[in-house]
């Protein structure tokens, strides 16, 4: 049996060894040094990599620009930014210039940089510091969308992430990095691209992202006690998207629901609902249906903040409704 560790503790542990692997990887943006980030993912490498872990002005757009130029002159920077909110502070900076930098150069020009930062609610953290943006970023061509879910994922593709020599936007969960998971000391990576089938099922395929695999997997043990089966997919990457993976699952159950807590306008779920539209139509016994947050923006009050967000038994009552229309 693995170890079990926190999920900030996993990030820590892979960024620390890449940045022992390969002397080219540095770390910036706000609070990364003694306080080792707001979160604590780089704590203690300041100590061991001083020069190269390194405190920004409380600027998101200096911090990207900073990271691209780096990129470009050889260097594997992590920006790292505190919440995913504030990167609409940097948006030209990462739509146009960090994302099309490669293209415009001929490919010449290499972009290995990693944007890490961290979003999500269920923490009363209010409107401007509780967003899932994911979707915002897969719109634009250039970028990897990188969404873990667990302290095993985020290690094996945090690793990936600084070694792909393109842009990468990596999205963490703040309620996870205080969760425990399985995470070996050996090291290993996971490829882009590549989901993880998280509970295998028969009745209907749940695609879930971030932080709601982990409730869909709680959903999962309350409908199986009403003998209802569940196979849970998480893409862990929605840039490159696993869409063999979804289709042959959708294939085999004929019915699918999307589950994200952004809200469900043009959200992820959106454009996955699209593709196994395309791709599986003939196989659906029933419409695709998602799940997502309300749209407002995020309340600070818990209660106000619960009923905004999805919830377990949301997806419990959608994956019945989805059933409950194959049977007329």
């Amino acid at each position: 049996m693995a170890r079990e560790i926190l999920g900030k503790d996993a990030i820590n542990e892979a960024l620390r060894e890449e940045m022992i692997r390969d002397e080219t990887v540095i770390i910036l943006g706000e609070d990364v040094t003694q306080l080792g980030s707001p979160f604590g993912t780089c704590k203690g490498l300041y100590l061991e990599f001083k020069n190269r872990v390194l405190n920004t002005p409380i600027s998101e757009s200096a911090i990207i620009g900073t990271a691209l130029g780096a990129a470009m002159t050889g260097l594997r920077p992590i920006a790292e930014i505190m919440y995913a909110d504030f990167l609409g502070c940097a948006m030209d900076q990462i739509i146009n210039q960090v994302a099309k930098t490669r293209y415009m150069f001929g490919g010449k020009a290499k972009v290995p940089m990693v944007i890490k930062t961290q979003q999500g609610g269920y923490v009363q953290n209010a409107a401007q510091h509780s967003q899932s943006l994911e979707a915002l970023f897969m719109h634009i061509p250039g970028l990897k969308i990188v969404i873990p879910s667990n302290p095993y994922d985020a290690k094996g593709l945090i690793k990936t992430a600084i070694r792909d020599d393109n842009p990468v936007m990596f999205f963490d969960h703040k309620f996870f990095y205080n969760m425990k998971g399985e995470v070996p000391e050996e090291e290993y990576l996971i490829p882009f691209g590549e989901a993880s089938i998280k509970k295998e099922g028969s009745d209907i395929t749940v695609i879930a992202i971030s932080h709601m695999v982990n409730f869909a997997i709680e959903a999962g043990s309350k409908l199986e006690m009403e003998n209802i089966s569940i196979e849970i997919i998480d893409p862990r990457t929605l840039v490159p998207l696993d869409l063999k993976t979804i289709i042959d699952s959708v294939k085999k159950t004929g019915r699918a629901v999307i589950v994200h807590e952004a809200n469900l306008t043009c959200g992820a779920g959106a454009e996955i609902d699209a593709l196994i539209s395309k791709e599986a139509f003939d196989y659906l016994d029933a419409p695709v249906e998602r799940v997502g947050a309300k749209p407002v923006p995020i309340p600070f009050s818990e209660v106000l903040e619960n009923a905004a967000l999805p919830q377990v038994e949301d997806i419990v009552n959608i994956v019945k409704k989805v059933l409950a229309r194959n049977k007329r």
